[in-house]
């Protein structure tokens, strides 16, 4: 419940107020923003189509590119479009939507990078059960579940979110609405709120970057019992989630788990979990993936001869 709100919009700082960097701004992130759509839609494109990537690993890898494009559409648009406005505001409510779906999508990549590590784990150290573990069936529940993980995880940012009276200061620090830069307008002791921010956000993502990084680890240790063809494909698939990962993790562990303190570096870091890694991802599953870039190279192929025999 919202209580003792007198604030109806808030002004957003974004990266910088300066109107020079604020057209590279515009610029840099608008090209981020197209390059990640690209690349999602054709790996979602590519997967929906082709018969060759129905395995469940190419199941989760559709979710997360889908997870990916959602993560991005929640901040990307209106921070671009913010860069070109001299003062850029957002409502209330748009704001407590825009932590609600940040936070959703956010998590639900969480989710969804662990299930790829355990159908990794399950294909390469149970091959010979791979098939009776990780079915299409079980696939389906998992995700069903992730996405309710997911709702459950936003629900409770959104209860904290709106618990917080704001009774003036309303300038966020920040290109979108999050928590963090939220607590600091409270004009209440955020103590307790910060508290279960880091029990929450925090916890997810320190517990299971450290789930991630221990079954990646039996992963590699168990390698040395397959063949050097076998090794080769393997280590290739988990080095590119392994980079994934990190590259997800590293920022968001940095906010969520530390107390109520901000840095100047904040916005910058934010950048890489917000609209990095939905453009990185698309060009390491694809880059190191032989079996992707095969079944994208097919559908490439199949658009161009059926252009030309028009």
């Amino acid at each position: 419940m919202q209580l003792n709100n007198n604030v109806t919009e808030f002004i957003l700082l974004g990266l910088t107020q300066d109107p020079a960097r604020k057209k590279i701004v515009f610029a840099t992130f608008l090209i981020f923003y197209l390059g990640t759509l690209l690349g999602n839609f054709l790996i979602i494109t590519t997967i929906k189509t082709s018969r060759a990537l129905g395995s469940p690993m190419y199941f989760f890898l559709f979710h997360l590119s889908l997870s990916d494009t959602c993560f991005s559409t929640c901040i990307a648009p209106r921070m671009i479009a913010d860069a070109l406005l001299k003062n850029a505001t957002i409502s209330f409510s748009e704001c407590m939507i825009q932590v609600f779906t940040f936070h959703f999508f956010g998590c639900l990549e969480i989710f969804i990078l662990v299930l790829m590590a355990v159908d990794r784990y399950v294909a390469i150290c149970k091959p010979l059960h791979y098939t009776t573990i990780i079915s299409h069936r079980v696939c389906g529940v998992l995700m069903s579940l992730a996405w309710l993980g997911s709702c459950v995880h936003s629900s409770a940012q959104i209860f904290l979110a709106l618990s917080l009276p704001f009774c003036g200061p309303n300038v966020i620090d920040h290109y979108f609405c999050d928590l963090q830069p939220l607590l600091k307008l409270a004009c209440t002791d955020t103590y307790v709120t910060n508290l279960l921010l880091v029990s929450n956000s925090g916890a997810i993502c320190t517990v299971s970057f450290i789930m991630l990084m221990l079954s990646y680890a039996i992963i590699l240790h168990s390698l040395r019992n397959h063949s050097a063809e076998g090794r080769k494909k393997a280590l290739s698939t988990c080095i590119s989630h392994i980079i994934v990962v990190i590259l997800f993790f590293g920022p968001c562990i940095f906010i969520y788990t530390r107390p109520a303190t901000t840095f100047s570096m904040d916005k910058m870091i934010a950048v890489f979990y917000t609209l990095g890694t939905p453009l990185i991802n698309p060009l390491i599953y694809t880059l190191r993936n032989a079996e992707v870039k095969s079944a994208m190279w097919k559908l490439w192929s199949k658009k161009v001869v059926s252009d030309d025999k028009r």
